[in-house]
């Protein structure tokens, strides 16, 4: 008790230490699909159920919730990114128990922008039959995940980040590490706190930054020379949120009301409120809103105000109740475009 005890304060100490935000550097960051979330569970209450994720989409949020699974979960997640933008995201995970408390988790996600007209400086205009080209983003997650004695749960995601055309490429690593504390005589209190998105600078290479100049000594012959990309940090943030469930008729009805702070390093921060409700674990209805700080109307980033969603649980089989098949459903309001639409598949065994 006092080893996991001494481990979560250990934790909040580590992460503290390890956040420092600038408001100078807003806006200068890459790789920003490392804040796209394809999972509808979580998008319903706008990533905030940093305190109680669990599973394959704990991997996104807060990766200390992955090890709280029955055993095995597999997902799949699809969102229509800014409806009308044509972009699609598209993700699939695995967790799996090992032994009483821990667990590995794996995730693959990619964004998918359709078939993309070349444009030039001497054709700006494209032409609508004319060549096309492809820009290829995704990220893998490897996680671990263990829980301990009195409920302390840590865990960590190693992720690779990948964006590229067919000319030039950028490779970087990310980290992400979490923790979860769970209390009460129902263990219906929960506190999380979740570093995201920590990682090496990265920058462009490729044939696609060399450019042909004239020789300078003025002969007619003609030189190649490669331009240096300059580099970008990946878009590192802090979640700290908090939640309680509510039981009613021994379980039968749970609410679970959460609140959620983001600081984040290269935007204005966020804070957020959201509410779940459950019938019997097996139908779920979920809201949520949130603002930035010190942020007027027309400074809002792109997902600010309410989210919505919902998850339809069936048991698989008569014998193992816990054994389950979720489709889940998730609407984010946007300030361009018409919202993005979320929509999942989990296996729980």
């Amino acid at each position: 008790m006092k080893r996991s005890l001494y481990l979560f304060h250990l934790c909040l100490f580590l992460t503290a230490s390890l956040w420092a935000g600038n408001p100078d550097r807003q806006g200068e960051a890459g790789a920003v699909q490392l804040l796209l979330n394809p999972w509808a569970s979580s998008a319903g209450l706008h990533s905030m159920n940093t305190s109680f994720v669990r599973g394959v989409e704990a991997i996104r949020v807060n990766p200390a919730g992955m090890a709280r699974v029955n055993k095995t979960e597999f997902s799949l997640g699809s969102a229509n990114y800014l409806q009308g933008a044509d972009i699609q995201l598209n993700a699939l995970g695995l967790t799996q128990k090992v032994g009483e408390n821990s667990a590995f988790g794996f995730s693959l996600m990619s964004v998918n922008f359709g078939d993309i007209l070349v444009t030039t400086t001497e054709l700006p205009d494209p032409d609508p039959d004319g060549p096309t080209y492809n820009i290829n983003f995704f990220n893998i997650g490897l996680s671990y995940a263990h829980v301990f004695e009195n409920k302390v749960s840590v865990g960590v995601t190693l992720r690779g980040v990948s964006e590229s055309t067919s000319d030039v490429s950028s490779f970087g690593f990310a980290v992400d590490a979490g923790v979860q504390y769970v209390t009460g005589d129902d263990d219906n209190f929960k506190f999380g706190i979740a570093l995201r998105n920590v990682g090496s600078r990265m920058s462009f290479t490729g044939q696609g930054l060399a450019t042909n100049a004239q020789a300078a000594d003025g002969d007619a012959y003609n030189l190649t020379l490669s331009q240096r990309s300059a580099g970008f940090e990946l878009p590192s943030m802090l979640n700290i949120g908090a939640s309680y469930d509510f039981l009613i008729a021994e379980g039968t009805h749970r609410l679970t009301a959460l609140g959620n702070f983001t600081a984040n390093s290269f935007s204005r921060d966020q804070i957020g409120v959201g509410v779940e409700y459950a019938l019997k674990e097996r139908f779920m209805l979920r809201g949520a809103y949130k603002v930035e700080v010190d942020a007027d109307v027309t400074q809002e980033s792109v997902y600010t105000g309410p989210s919505a969603g919902a998850s339809i649980s069936v048991p698989l089989s008569k014998e193992r109740k816990s054994n389950t098949l979720s489709i889940d459903y998730a609407y984010r309001t946007t300030k361009v475009w018409d919202g993005t639409h979320n929509f999942g598949i989990r296996i729980n065994l």
